[in-house]
């Protein structure tokens, strides 16, 4: 399937991998969880009207709207917007027809769609997540959450779409960090790539390791959910290792929210000003700085934890230390402004406002990170304040991105009048809302009840909200009228864009390009590939064959990203209702659509086991059709590829996938490090089963020796050989995770579950994470096996063996890291 269908036509949108349309489909879906995240803070905030709440909501539906307005804006509306643009905008760029992987960034966005739609749900699973958007923990697990046994379900879906969502992150983060490192314009080094897109290659730089560690905490709360492990709530330091975990992903989170933000500032600012960024090599610099920072400083979220006041020292000052590559970016922006010529358009308004508003946010952040300040302030309407002038001075600056790009994504001009009285409305309700939050700090936060001293200054953000919620739907009034009425848009409409998809027609043609771009005179053109330049002057054959096949044989239509889409959410749906988790309720017999037993188990509904089966069985079609379909998406020709010149697309993938999951492992094995430290390094026993574990560290360190005799056979097209080393690594798999299985029903008939205390959750989980890595890895074994009978694949192009091979040996090296750990130490 390798044709697309026309817009107009419901089937293109479930089966494009263009990344434009892509861009588009998560421009749209970000906008409706901004509507969606927005009307739940109405609700709450109209709740907060009077002192001791209006009686509109009650603690539960309170709790709940708080919790998934965060949720909401902060995963499913701020990343995604700024994702829409980069899919959308940085392969125009960079000069490229497409990301590295168009139909993972496809089965990417119906991660991030279905994952919207599982935690929508959660509301009528029994009631969504009501611990916060930072789902501190004990509150994150039901035994300590109020609320109705149903009301578990809907938590564990509100959980489990996290997961989902997270997924799709991991999928773009690899996406966008093959395509910027390796399908640059001829000429375009990175440093010399435009600033959104610098912006963006150092979010997902964040994003790649950031996640992780969300995926990590997701993945241990899950279970503990699911299986009644003993992650988070059993005391013994849980709440502290929950703090670690969350906010070494919470922290740079304020990064990949602002820093798309800021690249389209920066771009904005030159177009605007009609001059060059000042200082630009500084400003890269400094957001270098940052988003390696970023990572430095998670414990200035912790100062009232029981961490010793020398670490908190230490991060005071990294805190301080991180403000201050923010201030040469401030001051280049401003003197950017003086030096330029000024003309104020809507999207230079919005821009201009989002850094007005996050200077203010900044200057107030600083008062948190000095930790007697933080004393004071922590858990008040100081934070929320400080939180929002950050956060959504962010989002001032993407809606003047949406402004600046609509003419090149639509063809279509919209009204100034109405952009600029949209930005008026906007900037006044935005201050109406947030800065009474600092007169009214002594306000506890997430908590409705306050002081009546304080009510007015409650009533005046009320009021902010509706204003601030009224230039949205201005917002929309004046980009429909842009689709309804607007003049056709000119291919530039900005005098002063430097940027290269403002060469193109507005909006762009399928494939972005007549030509080649390149830079390598030194300034945008467009080349004839059969006269492409090369580093010994005239393209060879090779090359000209390979970039005539780039634009007569690229694929942009699959429907098997939407079938794994679907699948993964029907699989997430199904485990969300299977919580044994023992509630203190007897009566009455049947609490919401989940039937308790007489001791008080909930006993899942026939539904949700039934889901987790429907799920299995779509995600085994679809993944097999996906593995097998004909797609072609080739790489350019030629293009910039420092520093990965040696290395093609789907290697540096795999290489960028395996770096994340050794942040997953790291966080799994810091879990057993720090809660084995908590409890007293002697007094940990799990009765280690030392044989197994040493004869599986054989077992697996010999598949990894088949698995290069595998990769031989395939480079001398030995098809008996490869079809004997690739079936002797998936028996010798097979033999670890039978090993595995003895070892834990041997721990099970000795009465040690995997809920008998925290040691045994932390030993089940971790193995456990481990196997199942193994078992994804005989998964795709079989696959490959199955291609080699049937197609002799991998004889004439080796490399999909040696992909393999890489996650393979990772796989086996976490384990020659746990066998100490649990066997021998």
């Amino acid at each position: 399937m390798g044709d697309l269908p026309p817009k107009r036509s419901l089937k293109r949108w479930l089966v494009t991998t263009n990344h434009k349309d892509v861009g588009v489909l998560y421009l749209a879906t970000a906008l409706f969880f901004l509507v969606f995240g927005g009307v739940l803070a109405l609700v709450f905030r109209t709740h907060l009207w009077e002192a001791g709440g209006t009686g509109l909501l009650s603690d539960s539906q309170y709790n709940q709207s708080v919790s998934l307005h965060g949720l909401l804006m902060v995963f499913w509306f701020l990343s995604p917007f700024a994702s829409g643009f980069a899919n959308y905008f940085v392969p125009l760029q960079i000069g490229a027809k497409d990301l590295a992987f168009p139909r993972l960034n496809a089965l990417s966005y119906w991660f991030y769609l279905f994952s919207g739609i599982l935690v929508g749900g959660s509301f009528f699973l029994g009631g969504s997540f009501e611990g916060g958007w930072t789902m501190y923990a004990p509150l994150n697990v039901p035994v300590y959450s109020p609320g109705t046994v149903a009301a578990t379900i809907g938590s564990n879906a509100t959980i489990f779409a996290l997961l989902l969502f997270t997924l799709s992150i991991t999928l773009g983060t690899i996406n966008f960090l093959v395509t910027i490192h390796r399908s640059r314009a001829e000429g375009m080094g990175l440093w010399n790539m435009p600033m959104f897109t610098w912006s963006w290659l150092l979010t997902v730089w964040m994003m790649l390791f950031a996640f992780a560690a969300l995926l990590a905490a997701l993945l241990l709360l899950a279970i503990d959910r699911t299986f009644l492990t003993q992650y988070f709530g059993s005391g013994d330091g849980s709440s502290l290792l929950w703090g670690h975990i969350f906010w070494f992903f919470g922290h740079p989170e304020v990064y990949i929210v602002f820093f798309p933000a800021l690249g389209i500032m920066f771009e904005t600012f030159q177009t605007f000003t009609g001059r060059r960024l000042v200082g630009r090599k500084w400003v890269i610099i400094a957001m270098v700085l940052v988003a390696v920072q970023s990572f430095l400083v998670w414990m200035h979220h912790m100062f009232l934890t029981t961490i010793n006041l020398e670490i908190k020292t230490l991060m005071m000052a990294t805190t301080i230390g991180i403000s201050l590559p923010f201030d040469l970016m401030v001051f280049a922006l401003i003197y950017t402004m003086v030096k330029g010529r000024v003309r104020f358009t809507t999207p230079f308004l919005f821009s201009l406002g989002a850094l007005v508003l996050f200077i203010l946010g900044g200057i107030t952040g600083v008062f948190l990170g000095a930790v007697v300040l933080d004393y004071e302030f922590r858990g008040t309407y100081w934070v929320v304040a400080h939180f929002h002038y950050v956060m959504v001075s962010g989002v001032t600056a993407l809606v003047g991105g949406l402004y600046y790009w609509w003419p090149k994504i639509t063809g279509k001009m919209y009204s100034e009048t109405l952009g600029k009285l949209n930005f008026a409305v906007y900037f006044i309700g935005f201050n109406l809302l947030y800065f009474p939050m600092f007169l009214a700090w002594e306000t506890p936060r997430r908590v409705f009840d306050y002081g009546e001293s304080m009510e007015i200054f409650h009533q005046i953000a009320t009021v902010g909200a509706f204003v601030l919620g009224a230039s949205f739907l201005m917002l929309f009034a004046t980009l429909a009228h842009s689709l309804v009425k607007g003049p056709r848009a000119p291919d530039n409409p900005w005098k002063y864009s430097r940027t290269a998809e403002w060469a193109i027609p507005s909006p762009p043609p399928l494939d972005n390009w007549t030509g080649r771009p390149s830079y390598s005179s030194g300034r945008l053109e467009f080349v004839d590939d059969s006269q492409t330049a090369t580093d010994g002057g005239v393209a060879t054959e090779a090359d000209v064959a390979t970039t005539h096949h780039e634009e007569e044989h690229a694929d942009h239509a699959s429907i098997w990203p939407f079938g794994i889409g679907l699948g993964t959410f029907t699989l997430f749906l199904g485990l969300s209702g299977l919580t044994p988790y023992v509630f203190d309720y007897v009566e009455p017999k049947y609490e919401g659509s989940v039937a308790l037993n007489d001791s008080g188990m909930i006993e899942p509904n026939v539904v949700y086991p039934a889901l987790v089966g429907l799920g299995l069985a779509i995600l085994a079609v679809t993944l097999f059709k996906f593995g097998v379909e004909q797609f072609d998406a080739p790489e350019a020709a030629v293009a910039e590829r420092w520093p990965f010149e040696g290395v093609d697309n789907t290697k540096l993938g795999v290489w960028v996938f395996l770096a994340s999951d050794v942040v997953v492992f790291g966080a799994a094995i810091g879990a057993l490090i720090f809660m084995r430290l908590n409890v007293g390094w002697n007094e940990w026993h799990i009765d280690a089963m030392t044989f197994h574990g040493l004869f599986n560290t054989y077992v697996l360190l010999t598949s990894s020796f088949t698995v290069i005799l595998a990769l031989v056979m395939a480079e001398r097209k030995n098809k008996r050989g490869l079809l004997a080393t690739m079936g002797a690594t998936l028996a010798l798999g097979l033999l670890f995770m039978g090993v595995k299985a003895i070892e834990y029903s041997t721990k099970i008939g000795d009465g040690h579950y995997w809920f008998s205390g925290v040691e045994y959750s932390i030993y089940f989980v971790t193995t456990g994470l481990h196997a199942l890595h193994v078992l994804l890895g005989l998964i795709v074994a079989a696959f490959m096996i199955y291609r080699i009978v049937s197609v002799d694949a991998y004889l004439e192009d080796s490399r999909p063996v040696e992909y393999f091979g890489l996650y393979w040996h990772f796989v086996d090296i976490v384990w020659v890291v746990l066998f100490p750990l649990f066997y021998l130490m």
